[in-house]
């Protein structure tokens, strides 16, 4: 536990550094290596530097920092860009999801059909994936 503690401020202090270089290339992204060069952080700190930037940051800056395959990192004003943001992370869940659904849990029920728990969580996954697919649309 207190690794963990000690590792907050790092955080904290990475997703300073990638903030300050987001807003500097502004409206631009960058990618993960011109993070690396403009903040001087490893690949893995500029890593943990988005994820404090996604937990916090943007929050309290009220920017979300989203992620495109052309543009990098960035944070962006425009709605439609968080929407498109948004959705592709739907996208990404709902993969996973249905990957988790028959691979593991169909299984599990198609042996042993009356398990309560496996029933169970195929009822509210199935609610899960439809309502991910509808905010994918």
């Amino acid at each position: 536990m207190a690794r963990r503690r000690e590792t907050r401020p790092l955080n904290e202090h990475y997703g300073d550094l990638v903030r300050v270089a987001l807003m500097e290339a502004r409206p631009a992204g960058l990618q993960t290596k011109q993070l690396v060069a403009a903040t001087r952080l490893s690949p893995s700190q500029v890593a943990r530097g988005v994820r404090h930037l996604r937990d916090v940051g943007a929050a309290e800056h009220l920017t979300p920092i989203i992620w495109r395959r052309k543009d990098g990192y960035l944070f962006s004003d425009e709605p439609a860009d968080w929407i498109e943001y948004e959705k592709q992370q739907f996208r990404l869940l709902l993969g996973r999801l249905a990957r988790m659904i028959t691979g593991t849990l169909d299984p599990h029920l198609a042996r042993y059909p009356e398990d309560e728990w496996a029933q169970l969580a195929s009822a509210q996954l199935t609610g899960v994936r439809a309502t991910l697919a509808q905010l994918i649309k």
